[in-house]
């Protein structure tokens, strides 16, 4: 762990410290990333002061070196119009924060004892009609007149006095990871008891995030204008993470889709934070099963990548046969287990020559009934590329195992890579966790797609019909280890030696329990009688 990473998790444990005392951990959570939020365009914008100020030659470098220098000049130079507009086509950005309600404005009102909670609710509403295509609603789920922050107003401008206090010592430019994402991980594995089972339901691990995004963008890794497509995106960092594998990083066109509004706006958040542009993001807020999306603009993709709810139910409606995204299997996913309704969905609007990922749970690979028909359906038409077993107890949502199931359009072969990666981990708390070692095995493997003992093996198609169309990784991968053969003429020496210490051991004890006297005939009798039951 750096010293960056140090600085952001020391600023959120004080941070959520200061919450936890009213509110449960999923609502500070709202609260600190909103805030988080805030704080980097606020910071980004007397960054821009600065430069544009020392371009214009109105400033040297050491005159706005500080936050305090810059927040001076800020205001210095909104004060006069003229030089408003001016600032405002040098700094080139596509929101505005006033002087007045930059997060270093709020945290010297606070020292001020000046601060007030409606000037900071303003600062919100103004941010977000300043680009309201790109900021709109981004604020909704932090909201300052709830009552979880105090009873009262003067006790919620305390409350969020103290948060601000707390976080501004955090410099997010110096952060190199993924700001949000890093916060959102951190917030999850250290408060996951007070958000209930499914506080991570909404965020994949880094880790499996990198292998997950290293195989769908192997081989594309020169693509212009790569299209990449996450239906249950959560706080949409497996998507932001394909920025890491492609050359042409700023061509890449996000679409991504996530049914709780908080969690959407904390995808557009981390959007933004990533410098994506507002024509470069397409992000949508609604339930990915019940109506196709998109429908209308581009519908296929290169990269299609999800870790959607485990299991979760869904309507299952007869009207889905009609569905173009499920017509072509006969039958639906079932009401209880949506697995296959995730899975059909993303790769409908997979590109031929593209690749899909997804994250499921094993029972996807040998239940029965529809499912079933589905798997065998999708084996028949060869859309199966690989199957990678993952290790127990890496998501903080569920201690199960998971697999990443790997599917692809238009093969010549039905053949189906197996990988065995239950044992690739490192144990830790509250999570194990994928090393970069670990990761780079599978992805070898994955690439490689060969025969590797009790790793993995690449099945045929007719090996994958003789077991039913059954694709648990067990009966492709023998990962069975014999029992090292005993040497029972050891064992027995072993053995008479330990009888011979326990006698010797016994007489020793029973020499000491003769020494034992007493005055007291009963006691003694009772003595003797117990001695005997040694001899």
């Amino acid at each position: 762990m750096n010293n960056e990473e140090k600085n952001l998790e020391q600023v959120l444990w004080d941070s959520a410290n200061v919450m936890r005392q009213t509110m449960g951990a999923a609502d500070y959570m709202n609260y600190a990333l909103g805030l988080i939020f805030y704080k980097h365009l606020s910071d980004r914008t007397l960054e821009a002061v600065a430069n544009a100020l020392v371009d214009a030659g109105e400033a040297d470098d050491g005159d706005v070196a500080t936050e305090a220098q810059r927040q001076a000049a800020y205001e210095q130079y909104w004060a006069n119009p003229d030089s408003q507009d001016e600032l405002k086509s040098f700094m080139d950005m596509d929101y505005i924060i006033q002087p007045k309600f930059t997060f270093t404005a709020f945290v010297d009102a606070i020292k001020a004892k000046t601060f007030q909670l409606e000037n900071l609710n303003q600062a919100f509403r103004d941010l977000e009609q300043s680009n309201a295509q790109l900021l709109e609603h981004l604020f909704d789920d932090v909201d300052l007149h709830s009552t979880k922050l105090g009873s009262t107003p003067q006790k919620r401008n305390e409350m969020i006095a103290a948060v601000m206090e707390a976080l501004a010592p955090l410099n997010l430019d110096s952060h190199s990871g993924d700001i949000l994402g890093d916060a959102y991980e951190y917030l999850i594995s250290n408060f996951a008891s007070d958000m209930g089972q499914k506080a991570g339901e909404f965020y994949t691990p880094q880790s499996v995030s990198t292998l997950l995004t290293r195989i769908v963008t192997a081989n594309q890794e020169e693509k212009k204008g790569f299209t990449a497509y996450d239906p249950a995106m959560g706080s949409g960092s497996l998507l932001l993470n394909v920025r890491r594998y492609l050359q042409d990083a700023d061509s890449i066109q996000y679409y991504g889709q996530e049914i709780k509004t908080s969690t959407y706006n904390l995808a557009r958040m981390n959007m933004i934070l990533h410098g994506v542009s507002a024509t470069n993001q397409h992000l949508r807020n609604a339930d990915t099963l019940d109506k196709d999306w998109p429908a209308d603009e581009i519908t296929d993709f290169d990269g299609v990548m999800m870790n959607p709810p485990y299991s979760q139910k869904w309507s299952a409606d007869k009207g889905f046969l009609n569905d173009p995204r499920f017509s072509d299997y006969g039958v639906l996913a079932p009401k209880s287990k949506a697995d296959y309704a995730f899975l059909l969905h993303g790769l409908y609007h997979l590109k031929s020559t593209g690749t899909m990922g997804i994250v499921l749970p094993h029972g996807v690979l040998f239940r029965g009934a529809a499912e079933g028909k589905i798997r065998q359906k999708l084996l028949e038409k060869g859309m199966i590329y690989a199957v990678i077993g993952l290790p127990a107890g890496i998501f903080y949502s569920t201690g199960i195992p998971t697999i990443i199931m790997v599917l692809k359009k238009d093969r010549a072969d039905r053949d189906v890579l197996f990988i065995d990666g239950s044992k690739e981990f490192v144990k830790g708390k509250p999570q194990n966790t994928l090393t970069d070692a670990n990761i780079d095995r599978l992805f070898r493997a994955y690439q490689e797609r060969k025969d590797e003992d009790k790793f993995c093996h690449v099945a045929s198609f007719e090996e994958i019909e003789e077991n039913d169309y059954n694709l648990n990784i067990p009966r492709y991968v023998d990962t069975f280890e014999p029992e090292p053969e005993v040497d029972l003429g050891a064992l027995n020496k072993e053995m008479a030696a330990t009888n011979e210490e326990i006698e010797k051991s016994e007489k020793e004890l029973l020499t000491m329990m003769h020494d034992l006297t007493t005055a007291d005939a009963h006691k003694n009798q009772d003595l003797q009688d117990f001695l005997k039951l040694f001899e």
